[in-house]
């Protein structure tokens, strides 16, 4: 994914500007071209943190190990759907958390998303 969207910011203007102002060729990669790959970066660490709870619950259900995924099949089989409904919501809680964090990172790291 860095790659890829290094590769594609190659061919911006401010990279052609940094290089004709002289600059070292490391610090047009190194500071320039990666400032511009971070939000790409953000965005696939926010997604498979989603994916990484899905795999978790799997995961725990198959191996019996304890743990929020076997909570929900076990209360999905038991048909208690209070603690099915709060299992989601925790998980759910913590996905829109970690988005909310992501965005929050955004800002860190690019300011000009502020506006």
């Amino acid at each position: 994914m860095v790659r890829t969207s290094m590769l594609e910011e190659l061919g911006q203007d401010y990279i052609r500007t940094a290089r004709a102002k002289g600059l070292p060729e490391r610090t047009v990669v190194l500071q320039t071209r990666f400032a511009q790959c971070d939000d790409s970066v953000l965005t696939l660490i926010g997604l498979q943190f989603g994916a990484l709870l899905a795999g978790a619950s799997s995961r725990r259900t198959i191996f019996s190990w304890p743990g929020i995924g076997r909570l929900t099949v076990s209360a999905i089989s038991n048909r208690d759907y209070p603690l099915l409904q709060g299992c989601i919501l925790a998980v759910g809680l913590t996905y829109v958390l970690v988005n909310l964090a992501t965005d929050v990172l955004y800002v860190v790291v690019n300011p000009r998303i502020r506006s």
